[in-house]
């Protein structure tokens, strides 16, 4: 089957692309760099020619307000418009748990446009809503202020997940049929941000201390206990944070 994935040349899409060649299927990455704009639609028509199935997995190169909600909103149009020209029939977009309820993040509301899209068009589809990378963990303590040797953090759950356990899940849905609907993907374990923000510095030899602060925001959004977690009837990735810290 050819699988066209868009964003094919980013840490997710590389991992899926890999994954879904490992089993015999046509697999192509498709980026700017590979000729494929989903923000202007270069080389839509041409990369999706016999294409049965296409993943979302862009990132907005901006978290500007503005700029992220036209990334997300262009891109989204070019693509299923071209898909039902093209007449794939599984549209796969990759999302984030909790983005409906951070509505003062302006990256969360450009991510709930990009689903209505989705869910209006008359393409069958699967959106899979995914907790925070471990690898994103890095850039997450990098945003919150620092006073001295603290780190000061929501005291919101936080329920990340390793990107490898992303992509397994990915394969899984896009070899299978469309759901019409929203799946939700975490990690194992659930934190509150202090505990999961020490454990890395920790493992990092980093002498800060992480402490809680009822102002700390998450790229500017105040978050309640369930912002980021997914429901309770989730799917759970398998790798946990300290095994992954411990490589």
């Amino acid at each position: 089957m050819k699988i066209v994935i868009v964003g094919g040349s980013g840490r997710l899409g590389k991992k899926l692309v890999k994954s879904l060649r490992s089993r015999g299927h046509e697999a192509v990455a498709a980026s700017p760099s590979s000729g494929v704009n989903a923000v202007t639609g270069e080389g839509l028509s041409k990369v999706l020619v016999d294409a049965k199935v296409v993943v979302d997995a862009t990132s907005s190169p901006s978290f500007e307000d503005k700029a992220v909600l036209e990334f997300f909103l262009q891109s989204s149009r070019n693509l299923l418009a071209a898909e039902a020209l093209a007449g794939v029939s599984h549209h796969v977009a990759v999302s984030i748990a909790g983005v409906d309820r951070i509505p003062d993040s302006g990256y969360m509301r450009a991510k709930v446009a990009q689903e209505k899209l989705i869910q209006s068009a008359e393409i069958p589809y699967t959106i899979l809503r995914a907790t925070q990378f471990f690898e994103f963990v890095e850039t997450i303590v990098a945003q919150f202020p620092t006073d001295g040797q603290t780190v000061r953090v929501p005291s919101a759950f936080i329920q990340p997940i390793l990107t490898d356990d992303v992509a397994d899940a990915l394969v899984d849905i896009t070899l299978g049929v469309p759901i019409n609907g929203i799946v939700e993907l975490g990690g194992p374990e659930r934190f509150r941000f202090d505990e999961l923000i020490q454990q890395f510095l920790n493992a990092n030899q980093d002498a800060r201390q992480a402490i809680v602060d009822s102002d700390a925001r998450y790229f500017g959004a105040k978050l309640s206990d369930r912002s980021l977690i997914p429901e309770d009837n989730s799917r759970i990735g398998s790798t946990r944070f300290q095994d992954w810290l411990n490589r």
